[in-house]
């Protein structure tokens, strides 16, 4: 199943045709992407180091989760809000990007670990929040957070290159990988 039929459509809409060609809303919207993923994974650090024991030991765990989570919910909410906008700019590039693809993973895993931390292992903290040292479970959320944010953000970044562009001869892998047609790759 392919979802190009899909980046194509999309591509071809009005909306996304004037933010792809917009002289400011493009770079806006992105500049915003990013001020928010700084914030979003500057709370998450914050909270990741403390379940690693890397610092703020003498604070509790809920203290950090009540003032950091609120500040994290609107960053994560902005950030993905900026990251549908530039997808929409963009479409069949971002689509058959294997950076685009590789982000994509990485954030659902990060979800997956988000939701697993936060329905299992924190809801138990009342045993441990006052601890310097954390439960096993807790240390590797917060190790897996922050190889799975490291990972996104490298990717993100990476989407702005052509190097695996489908108009470009791949490698029948990396043709794979992004999804290009055998028509984009004559």
């Amino acid at each position: 199943m392919s979802l190009l039929p899909f980046a194509e459509w999309l591509a071809g809409t009005s909306g996304s045709i004037a933010l792809h060609e917009s002289l400011f809303m493009y770079p806006v919207i992105e500049s915003v992407h990013v001020l928010t993923l700084c914030l979003f994974v500057g709370m998450s650090v914050l909270l990741d180091f403390r379940l690693l024991g890397f610092g703020l030991k003498k604070v509790s765990v809920t203290d950090i989760t009540d003032r950091l989570l609120p500040l994290m919910f609107v960053g994560f909410f902005i950030m993905v809000v900026s990251g549908v906008l530039l997808f929409y700019a963009i479409p069949i590039r971002s689509y058959q990007s294997v950076w685009f693809r590789l982000k994509v993973i990485m954030l659902i895993a990060a979800g997956i670990n988000a939701w697993t931390f936060h329905s299992t292992i924190y809801k138990r903290v009342h045993e441990w929040k006052e601890s310097p040292v954390t439960p096993r479970r807790a240390k590797l959320a917060g190790a897996l957070s922050l190889f799975l944010w490291a990972g996104i953000i490298v990717n993100g970044r990476m989407i702005a290159y052509n190097w695996f562009d489908c108009d470009m001869h791949q490698s029948k892998f990396i043709a794979w990988a992004a999804g290009c047609t055998a028509e984009q790759q004559k």
